[in-house]
């Protein structure tokens, strides 16, 4: 099969399915769900390839809002990450419903060029990507480890091929006391909820000399119940991000000096635990993503250039993880939000809006032809067929 035939028969896939993909999109962003509790959307999203007779496996890594579904049999084995997690309070301030979207369009698609390709294709329901993990979990626990390169998109503000992001951390600070009356005899207390001050004071004052690329953000999530009980127990959440996981460990180590202390300059006992895995720094395979890129001009968008991608860092993504272990990409498909951007209440109004619908049908037409590339390019083929043979064999 001809590379231009193969491509024309996926964009065409596509194409021919877009009322059922559009309407994907917007039942996914009407009924928004919270990380691990995307029944809903998990469902939906497998539904069509299902149909289409993907072999579907249920809560791999034994998470049940999870899924992967395979078509074909060929040597080369590409995934297709779908999210469907949602945001509190402001439902899909992300965008994920057109990922989950685009991404059941891309396996479609592949569906339909996959023996001619010798290509085996896998849609991965990834849930939980906005807290918890959940590709870092189906990492590792094996969902990965046949599938030698991955695809995702994301949708943004702005159209950008070669997207990057920061490694992020987060954790949990608790503190605990010792209860007293307020007015009676506050000095028989340790105030839990002082630690916190102390603890974010310092974190305050240490962000003057961060170094570039470092950022922490937090919200105290338990700070008392009485104004007249000196609390016992507080606790807040931070999140740290860095350029890469090298250096956000120097970060960590700082910040775990300003939760100490508060503790003690208030006499109180802390505990720091990690509430989700760690987010590694993205790292698209160059050839992917500029393969990507001459997919974005060809639908007539235009993508920021290279200069302009490595000063926009996209927040942080478990898809990261993927991305160190074998090649893949998470670019981002720009949709007009009117000046939102995402996590913002008018994103998540405009990611069921035209632009976006456009952009579920285009993303995965571009993703299916990048993937058509790659499997008709002998000499990128064989690179990412020995990425993967080594990583095997490790």
């Amino acid at each position: 099969m001809a590379s231009a035939t193969a491509s024309a028969i996926v964009e065409d896939a596509v194409a021919r399915r877009r009322s059922e993909l559009i309407e994907l999109s917007h039942s996914i962003h009407a009924e928004p769900e919270l990380a691990f509790d995307e029944h809903r959307s998990c469902a939906k999203t497998k539904a069509l390839v299902a149909e289409r007779g993907f072999a579907v496996t249920d809560a791999p890594a034994g998470l049940d809002t999870a899924f992967r579904a395979s078509f074909g049999s060929g040597a080369l084995v590409v995934g297709v990450c779908a999210e469907y997690d949602a945001l509190p309070g402001i439902g899909h301030a992300c965008g994920h419903n057109i990922i989950a979207a685009s991404a059941v369009g891309t396996a479609l698609a592949l569906a339909e060029v996959a023996d001619a390709l010798d290509l085996t294709v896998v849609l991965l329901g990834t849930p939980a990507e906005e807290a918890g993990g959940g590709k870092v979990l189906m990492l590792d626990a094996g969902v990965f480890d046949d599938i030698a390169a991955t695809v995702m998109l994301h949708a943004g503000p702005l159209d950008i091929a070669r997207a990057r992001s920061l490694a992020l951390s987060q954790v949990a600070v608790t503190y605990t006391g010792r209860e007293a009356h307020a007015a009676v005899a506050p000095y028989l207390g340790l105030n839990a909820a002082d630690a916190i001050t102390v603890a974010q004071v310092a974190i305050g004052l240490l962000r003057q000399q961060m170094e570039p690329g470092h950022m922490a953000h937090g919200i105290v999530t338990e700070g008392g119940q009485a104004t007249n009980v000196i609390p016992r127990r507080a606790q807040m959440e931070y999140t740290m991000r860095a350029n890469d996981a090298g250096s956000l460990r120097t970060l960590e180590s700082r910040m775990a000096d300003c939760f100490l202390a508060g503790a003690i300059a208030t006499g109180c006992d802390h505990d720091v635990s990690e509430t989700e895995p760690a987010y590694h720094e993205l790292t698209p395979d160059t050839w992917l993503a500029e393969t990507f890129r001459s997919e974005m001009v060809r639908m007539g968008r235009t993508p920021v250039g290279t200069d302009v991608e490595a000063l926009l860092p996209l927040g942080s993504t478990d898809m990261g993880n993927v991305t160190q272990v074998m090649p893949g990409i998470h670019p981002i498909v720009g949709i007009d939000a009117d000046g939102s951007s995402v996590h913002q209440p008018g994103f998540a109004a405009a990611a069921a809006g035209p632009s976006a619908d456009t952009a579920v049908i285009e993303g995965a037409i571009m993703l299916a032809r990048t993937v058509v590339g790659l499997a008709e390019t002998p000499a990128e083929r064989d690179r990412v067929l020995e990425l993967h043979a080594r990583r095997a064999a490790s």
